[in-house]
């Protein structure tokens, strides 16, 4: 997928353009937030005096880290989340550092190669990783090797693709021997409208009950303008499919954005449009990510 959202190297091999820092104010809610409720995507970066970058990245993030990712989860009373390593680090700890100071109420994701040893995944699966992410631009070519490793763990593996790819390999998502988890909204172009392929692909994914989609990062697909109208139809597809397989996440802090930065609490508040019902709006803020990750 191409356009104003993507990820850009430097030009001429120089250092990757600076993230734009994120919004730091949460807007209010217009309905109350259950107990127990999980941001199930976000990012934790750290100095990288202490994280050293790996060479050849796609971007600097911006300098927020645990700390300020913490203050905005305070304002509308997250307590959970999932973090996501980012890919630009050589290995996991700084998820693992992010996973410790949060004392047993966040859950991690994990950058991994097949031939990791079952000694690490025994390490991160008892530090509360629960999850291996891939990407499509990246290859698949290791993806049921990968699946293979982790399910012994009961982990699942964790998709970052375009849905245009979806016709294409969701034969071989429903033959592994894992959970798949699909993140933000499997990038759907929404100009493209709601008939597309991808997202028919998708959907007939998450109704035979062998994936979850994250309703994360709508930003990402087209429309960024907030509130991201453009979305709406798809979300509600979603809900009205599988509302049991489906999880909220804020993509913090929106690494290699380059449109008007969203708010923490427009997105979180998105979820009372795409799920009117608060019973299911509380089985995506919560149940399912219990379900999912491993949340008491």
């Amino acid at each position: 997928m191409t356009g104003p959202t993507e990820d850009h190297r430097a030009a001429g091999g120089g250092e990757p353009p600076l993230c734009q820092t994120p919004d730091a104010s949460p807007v209010a809610l217009s309905f109350t937030l259950p107990a127990g409720a999980c941001d199930c995507h976000a990012h934790i970066y750290g100095p990288p005096e202490r994280y050293p970058y790996r060479a050849g990245r796609r971007y600097t993030p911006a300098p927020v880290g645990l700390a300020e990712y913490r203050a905005v989860l305070a304002t509308p009373g997250v307590k959970r989340a999932v973090i996501v390593q980012p890919t630009i680090y050589h290995d996991n700890q700084i998820t693992l550092d992010a996973l410790d100071a949060a004392s047993g109420t966040w859950r991690g994701i994990a950058q991994l190669k097949p031939d990791v040893s079952d000694a690490e995944l025994r390490r991160l699966d008892a530090a509360g990783f629960r999850g291996v992410r891939m990407h499509t631009r990246t290859g698949l070519d290791d993806l049921e090797a990968m699946a293979g490793r982790v399910a012994p763990f009961g982990w699942h593996v964790q998709l970052h693709l375009d849905a245009r790819d979806l016709p294409d390999i969701g034969a071989r998502l429903a033959h592994l021997p894992v959970p798949v988890v699909i993140d933000h909204f499997a990038r759907v172009v929404v100009r493209q409208g709601i008939d597309q392929p991808g997202f028919s692909a998708l959907l007939t994914l998450l109704e035979s009950g062998r994936c979850w989609v994250k309703l994360s990062a709508p930003f990402r697909l087209g429309d960024e303008v907030s509130p991201y109208a453009g979305v709406l139809p798809f979300a509600r597809a979603l809900v009205a499919a599988r509302p049991d397989r489906l999880v909220w996440g804020s993509d913090w802090p929106h690494s290699s954005y380059h449109g008007a930065m969203p708010n923490m609490g427009v997105l979180l508040g998105l979820v009372g449009e795409w799920a009117p019902d608060p019973g299911t709006r509380d089985m995506i803020l919560v149940g399912n990510p219990a379900r999912l990750y491993g949340f008491e």
